[in-house]
């Protein structure tokens, strides 16, 4: 078998070690192509459980697993909150800096994502947005590369909401489906211009940092700040 029949046959170049021919693709020449009216499907409309995220729920915020997987040399991190834009940064910081917190737990090696009580916070986020302080609210993140560091963008406008609802003698149970903005109803996502200046961040123009001190250096410094707890379910 010659070097174009093994190139050809993907089990004998396989077997030979030579690259097998690419497949045949048909591709259409369309130079009239273009993005005007194209909307980017919104990710939250697809299953996402590899994507960074961040949920607010009964007073309490947590970053989801990829976020931690996602900047895998980061023990703590700032929240920033610019109220003009609607977005949410977390920033990876060192322990000494002012309002920095542990945003993971860690044992035997293995890092996890954890909650924070954060009753001040979770008030003040939940009357920027007037959302309902019973409903539980997850966002998508973005890893974006801003200066020299690297960081986790959310948009606070975009956002999963589970509501809970309570029966007649029954305790309230969250659901399990979400429910979406109302202006998402008669859309798939956003234009796609519009779409790239999504994530568009000046990080420190217009952001207030937020401290979330974790136990730890709760009992270092021996404040009232908020407790943690154990890994959302």
């Amino acid at each position: 078998m010659d070097v174009l029949e093994r190139r050809n046959d993907p089990v004998a170049a396989m077997l030979s070690g030579q690259p097998a021919a690419e497949p045949d693709v048909d591709i259409e020449q369309d130079d009239a192509f273009s993005y005007d009216g194209y909307q980017v499907v919104r990710g939250e409309f697809f299953a996402h459980i590899y994507e960074p995220s961040i949920t607010f729920n009964r007073c309490k915020v947590s970053l989801n697993t990829a976020c931690i997987r996602k900047l895998p040399s980061v023990d703590y991190v700032q929240i920033l909150v610019n109220p003009e834009t609607l977005k949410l940064a977390v920033r990876p910081c060192e322990e000494d800096e002012k309002d920095s917190f542990r945003w993971c737990s860690s044992k035997d090696g293995k890092r996890k994502a954890k909650q924070i009580t954060c009753r001040l916070f979770f008030a003040k986020i939940v009357n920027l947005m007037s959302w309902n302080a019973d409903y539980r609210y997850k966002l998508l993140g973005k890893i974006i590369h801003s200066g020299d560091e690297n960081l986790i963008i959310f948009d606070l406008t975009a956002t999963e909401i589970y509501q809970r609802i309570a029966k007649e003698g029954e305790k309230a149970k969250t659901s399990r489906t979400p429910i979406f903005p109302a202006e998402w109803q008669n859309q798939f996502g956003l234009p796609i211009e519009e779409h790239r200046k999504l994530l568009q961040v000046n990080i420190f123009d217009g952001y207030t940092v937020f401290g979330l001190q974790d136990k730890e250096k709760t009992e270092k410094s021996r404040s009232p700040e908020p407790q943690t707890e154990g890994e959302p379910e």
